[in-house]
């Protein structure tokens, strides 16, 4: 089996949990025995030195059985009121299992917006960044108890694929009740096969394979497991599509288990730069001295120290490009402070920061991930 169609080679993984998997949708309890053989495989993970975040549904199937809400589609509050029941006694469960392996969980809650707005965007992605580095197992689903039909991702597979390009994450499992892509619906055509690897762009030809019945997986369908894929490989992001219903499902995938792998032709900081330099249109510039050059020809992220200069008007986030004394373009990355700040600081060093802002910031001024370099 290539290193490509592994998870144990993966750096840091999302895994996106179905809910199909992890609750029992007559009694609304969690499928305990399942997610203990789910944190078993996460603990294997976290022994390789793996990073892991999961992004779980659940929350709704859970809470609405404690409210004694009736079947089919729920109203918006109904959904709404049955998440806010069913959240924190899914997070609770989480916890419970992986505190066997000594994992803690933080729950994270998001919406569209947090996605799509830049400085919210950033903020989140500090959050889940800082979370992973102290050792925590993010737990993540869309904020179900607050969202309005204008804000919400819609399902948690193009969530969970927000998330991984978030984060840089380089590898992105869906755990769903059906081994991968067929040629054609399985449930309908009974000579339909299983396509074990994509690669590249998912094209009509792959789109058409999905079609449009929901009965292909679930309540999601196939269709939007092609949708996330495509906000992965378009992360450079890896993905594999897999049925998560046997216990250990990570397991199975690296012992040749049948499932489908979404192969991207870029490495995650490599798409995550190409859309810095070229995706976002800058609004302002900083001139950096020789030292900050020769550092950031190193692979150093750039430092308020080495910053000489600082033009237009900004927000935290927000592109700006990056120029030597001379007037010469080097590069363009996501500053971490707005325009107004980083002209306080410039010229200082990092442990001067809070005495000139009054608050603890960043110590870079554009951190290295957040910065493409010509």
């Amino acid at each position: 089996m290539s290193v490509l169609h592994r998870i144990e080679t993966a750096g840091r993984l999302v895994i996106k949990i179905g809910s199909t998997l992890l609750v029992d949708p007559e009694r609304g309890t969690v499928h305990r025995r399942w997610l203990e053989a789910l944190a078993e495989d996460l603990a294997e993970c976290r022994a390789r030195g793996q990073e892991v975040v999961i992004v779980s549904s659940g929350a709704i199937a859970v809470g609405r059985r404690h409210l004694g809400l009736s079947d089919g589609r729920l109203k918006l509050e109904e959904s709404q009121a049955a998440a806010a029941t069913g959240m924190i006694r899914l997070a609770h469960a989480y916890q419970e299992v992986l505190a066997h392996h000594e994992m803690t969980v933080a729950q994270v809650l998001v919406t569209l917006d947090d996605s799509e707005s830049r400085r919210r965007y950033l903020n989140a992605r500090n959050t889940l960044e800082t979370l992973v580095r102290l050792g925590a197992v993010p737990l993540i689903n869309e904020n179900d108890t607050v969202a309005t039909d204008e804000i919400r991702f819609g399902d948690n597979d193009r969530l969970a694929a927000r998330v991984g390009a978030m984060i840089s994450a380089d590898t992105l499992v869906l755990l769903s009740n059906i081994d991968g892509l067929y040629d054609r619906d399985p449930r309908q055509h009974d000579d339909a096969k299983l396509v074990p690897e994509v690669t590249g762009d998912i094209t009509g030809e792959i789109q058409n394979m999905a079609g449009t019945s929901k009965s292909y997986d679930g309540s999601g369908g196939m269709v939007t497991k092609l949708e996330a894929a495509r906000i992965a490989l378009g992360a450079g992001m890896r993905m594999v599509i897999t049925d998560g219903t046997e216990p250990n499902p990570l397991r199975r995938i690296d012992a040749g288990g049948p499932c489908t792998w979404f192969l991207p032709d870029a490495n995650p900081k490599t798409a995550r730069k190409r859309w810095i330099a070229g995706a976002l249109k800058p609004a302002g510039e900083m001139i950096v001295d020789d030292g900050a050059l020769r550092a950031l020809k190193t692979g150093k992220s750039l430092l308020p120290a080495g910053v000489t200069g600082v033009t237009g008007s900004f927000e935290r986030g927000d592109a700006v490009v990056i120029r030597t004394r001379d007037g010469r373009e080097i590069g363009r990355g996501l500053s971490a402070y707005s325009s107004d700040d980083a002209r306080r600081i410039m010229g200082n060093k990092t442990s001067e920061i809070e005495a000139l802002l009054g608050y603890r910031g960043r110590d870079e001024m554009v951190h290295r991930d957040d910065l493409a370099l010509d």
